[in-house]
């Protein structure tokens, strides 16, 4: 009797075992003996008008994943009848409508179960179940498709169509590369489109207004498209003289690049002053429009009465000019500025800052004393009001005058109102008063040599009947000759 060793034992156990586990993943996995024995399964029918090319072992898929096969397809009175071997796994709701598809253009077909819009809370279909007539769809037949296209084909005489087909071989050839590169294009686009269905599904439900916009305002589209044509038909008349334009306008637009290159240091500070100017012009528009308004009327009467008094016999006159100055009649405003002992000498010839405050005729404003001053300037934003600065015109302080306009009172840096002397905008604080300039010479004041009289630089008036000494007589000939 043959007796087998242990290590054949062994190989045999291993193969056996190699066996069974392969038998098993053919039998589960490939052949699916569970599903041919009805484990797991459940059988649905679907009504169609035609095939569709559907057959036997088909693929029926839900939502794009496998989730049975057609186990036969058989003719009946009405149609045809397919029989769905499903998994009872994937729960699919009743109300589902079938449609034949083909998976490639040798005509695999298979069935795809789509839910409805509203099925999620519907009932699942069950062993048994029936999908009627009018919730499936088949494709058209090729055949037919074939005849319509033979049929359209035919309706085009050979040379044109002989024609049509050279001219698109031209069109198309070596552009393989680029076509390729849009139908990837498009295909990306269509998968994007896929991923973004609900905003694309919320722009086509949107977009019938839009629409509707369009065709409201049709007779403005075509009047606009009317002009546009009438546009482009005067640049195709003057098509040389556009071509011409073009070619100096190169040239052109370099030396405007060169100017602005050169002022580019000064040219934001430029355009900054003209916003500033803007500003002001927006800000005293009315006053502009008055005058742009009475302008060329005062130009006119001028214009009429400008004429010469020479051999006019009639009694109308032109200007009549003579030079009669009327020197100090009024006497120049001394009033807010600077006392004379802290105003600069003519023989200086420095450049000092100028005082950070404000330096104006501060006098009443009805004084008849430089009656049009900065103080009797209109408020353009607040009418009614006058005002010698911006920040006063804009807040609610009034004007306040020193005195009444002709002479100082108190001492030589400050008023009896007690404002300082210049003014500051309202909120900045007056630095103390500077010392008195001793070593500059001191200003002109008016002075009077028959009564020697004069207003010192407190304010006050004084009499020194010694300051001119009356040398007697004297010649042209002495005035010319200096003093010793």
């Amino acid at each position: 009797m043959l007796r087998l060793s242990r290590k054949v034992w062994t190989q045999l156990a291993i193969l056996a075992t190699v066996t069974v586990v392969a038998t098993a993943i053919m039998a589960f996995g490939f052949v699916k003996v569970p599903a041919l024995l009805g484990i797991g399964r459940y059988t649905v029918l679907v009504d169609l008008p035609a095939s569709g090319g559907l057959y036997p072992t088909s693929v029926v898929t839900y939502r794009g994943s496998e989730i049975g096969r057609v186990k036969s397809v058989d003719v009946t009175s009405t149609g045809v009848r397919a029989v769905l071997s499903l998994n009872s796994a994937t729960k699919v709701p009743a109300d589902v409508s079938a449609a034949v598809h083909s998976r490639s253009a040798v005509g695999e077909q298979f069935l795809e179960l789509t839910p409805a819009a509203d099925a999620n809370g519907s009932k699942l279909l069950a062993d048994g179940a029936i999908i009627p007539t009018g919730r499936v769809s088949v494709p058209v037949e090729i055949g037919h498709l074939l005849d319509a296209t033979n049929t359209a084909l035919m309706a085009i005489p050979p040379d044109n169509l002989r024609t049509v087909v050279d001219e698109s071989a031209r069109a198309v050839d070596g552009l393989g590369p680029e076509l390729g590169r849009i139908v990837d294009g498009f295909s990306s686009l269509a998968i994007d489109a896929g991923k973004n269905v609900g905003p694309i599904t919320t722009l086509i439900d949107q977009s019938p207004p839009v629409l509707d916009s369009q065709v409201r305002t049709a007779d403005s589209i075509r009047t606009w498209a009317d002009r546009m044509a009438a546009i482009t038909g005067q640049f195709r008349a003057q098509d040389a003289a556009f071509a011409g334009l073009l070619d100096a306008g190169g040239p052109a637009l370099n030396e405007g690049k060169q100017l602005f290159d050169r002022v580019a240091p000064a040219l934001p500070v430029l355009l900054a002053n003209f916003v500033s100017l803007g500003d002001i012009a927006v800000t005293y528009r009315s006053d502009l429009e008055q005058l742009l308004v009475l302008y060329p009327q005062g130009t006119a009467v001028m214009s009429a009465i400008a004429l010469a008094d020479s051999g006019v016999k009639q009694d109308y006159r032109g200007i009549y000019l003579d030079f009669n100055l009327n020197l100090n009649l009024p006497p120049p405003c001394n009033t807010g500025f600077l006392p004379v002992r802290q105003q600069r000498a003519p023989s200086e010839v420095d450049a000092p800052d100028r005082p950070a405050g404000e330096l104006y005729c501060r006098v009443p404003q009805d004084s008849a004393l430089n009656v049009r001053g900065v103080r009797n300037i209109p408020c353009e934003s607040k009418p009614g009001k006058r005002a010698p600065t911006v920040e006063m015109c804009d807040s609610d302080e009034q004007y306040v005058p020193l005195n009444d306009g002709y002479n100082w009172k108190g001492d030589t840096n400050a008023t009896y109102s007690g404002q300082p002397i210049p003014q500051y905008p309202p909120g900045v604080s007056a630095p103390g008063d500077p010392p008195p300039r001793i070593d500059s010479l001191p200003a002109l004041v008016p002075y009077d040599p028959e009564t020697g009289t004069y207003t010192g630089p407190d304010g006050k008036p004084h009499t020194q009947g010694d300051l001119v000494v009356d040398p007697g007589p004297r010649s042209w000939q002495s005035m010319l000759v200096p003093p010793g």
